[in-house]
């Protein structure tokens, strides 16, 4: 029933009204039906009257392939680095605990590129072992975990949107359109939510537990997240490094997820801004001749919207040409269209 009242306006419309539609302005509008290809269906469900936001699903019950990922990869690195350095834990000077959680507790703080110094290497293996895994475990912070942490802030944003509209009745659609269009900016917000209650955490612990007092609970959070790691104030109570495995690792990293994300808000910013200078600088003549493509002395509207792409810097000269050799290599009878004939042809060749 929803879908024929969907049509109903469409196939009311009058006779004359369809034939006066531009033929090309019909296939160019046509494109704005093309789903969003950063979504995945499972984000945000659509409810049996689409007015009411579902329930969001629990991470733990569905996970992402690319957060299984990361949880591979880091369980890996962490299982290898705590062999590894539980067998040469007598050749790794400082204040130990337990072999086994020293071992991870110095295999995080050399994969955040923390060091406090509390635990040192001090024989030729322990320093090779400590300075290959200090290469690794960046590589692994920078490329794979990076990825889950986005992923996570990207489930946080979704929640976070359905959290300022529970009192308001809104369709699937515009929350999409909304994440979308302030999706950046979202991002900004959460992960500087997440950042003020990681130090805020990590603070009480440090008072409450390492027995500091709160100035120096704040400074070792500090050089901790911000990866300085003096190492005059560190974690050295058995239940202080079991919490810093967990609160050393997603602090830093969500440090520098929130000046990834500023970064690239700032590139969002300078990008509206020049999108919004193309479109209301007045075209002239030479535009015109540098927008007519086939050299006709006419500009038609794929040559104008290829040619505001490139002012607006979304693509260049060098992509148009790959795209107009590949057209070329598909329109075998060179009429200059597409036609099932000249697929199978191409393909067939």
């Amino acid at each position: 029933m929803a879908d024929s009242n969907i049509k109903q306006p469409l196939l009311d419309l009058p006779p004359q009204a369809c034939q006066n539609v531009d033929p090309m302005r019909r296939r160019l509008r046509r494109f704005k039906s093309a789903p969003m290809a950063e979504f995945f269906p499972g984000e945000i469900n659509d409810t049996k009257d689409n007015q009411s936001l579902p329930r969001s699903d629990s991470i733990l019950d569905k996970l992402h392939p690319s957060f299984k990922k990361v949880m591979f990869y880091l369980v890996i690195y962490l299982a290898i680095g705590t062999m590894c350095f539980y067998f040469v834990q007598n050749q790794i000077e400082g204040k130990k605990v337990n072999g086994v959680l020293d071992s991870v507790y110095f295999c995080v703080v050399t994969m955040t590129t923390v060091g406090y110094g509390d635990l040192v290497p001090d024989s030729t293996t322990s320093k090779l072992l400590a300075s290959v895994f200090v290469f690794s475990g960046m590589a692994l912070v920078g490329m794979v975990l990076s990825e889950g942490a986005d992923y996570l802030v990207e489930k946080q944003e979704t929640l976070l949107i359905k959290a300022m509209h529970v009192r308001r009745k809104v369709i699937p659609s515009e929350i999409l359109k909304e994440i979308e269009t302030n999706k950046l900016r979202y991002k900004c917000l959460v992960t500087t939510v997440s950042l003020v209650v990681l130090i805020v955490v990590g603070t009480v612990f440090l008072t409450k537990v390492e027995k500091l007092s709160t100035i120096d609970a704040f400074y070792c959070v500090c050089s901790t997240i911000t990866t300085l790691g003096y190492g005059d104030k560190s974690f050295s109570t058995r239940a202080g490094r079991i919490f810093a495995v967990f609160w050393i690792l997603t602090s830093t990293i969500c440090l520098a997820q929130f000046f990834l994300y500023v970064a690239e808000v700032n590139t969002e910013k300078r990008r509206k801004e020049l999108v919004k200078l193309v479109l209301t600088r007045r075209m002239t003549n030479v535009d015109l001749e540098e927008a007519d493509l086939d050299n006709d002395g006419l500009v038609g509207a794929a040559e104008f919207v290829v040619y505001k792409l490139k002012e607006m810097g979304k693509i260049n000269q060098d992509d148009v040409s790959l795209l107009l050799d590949e057209f070329e290599n598909l329109d075998v009878d060179q009429s200059g269209t597409l036609s099932t004939t000249d697929l199978t042809l191409a393909q067939s060749s």
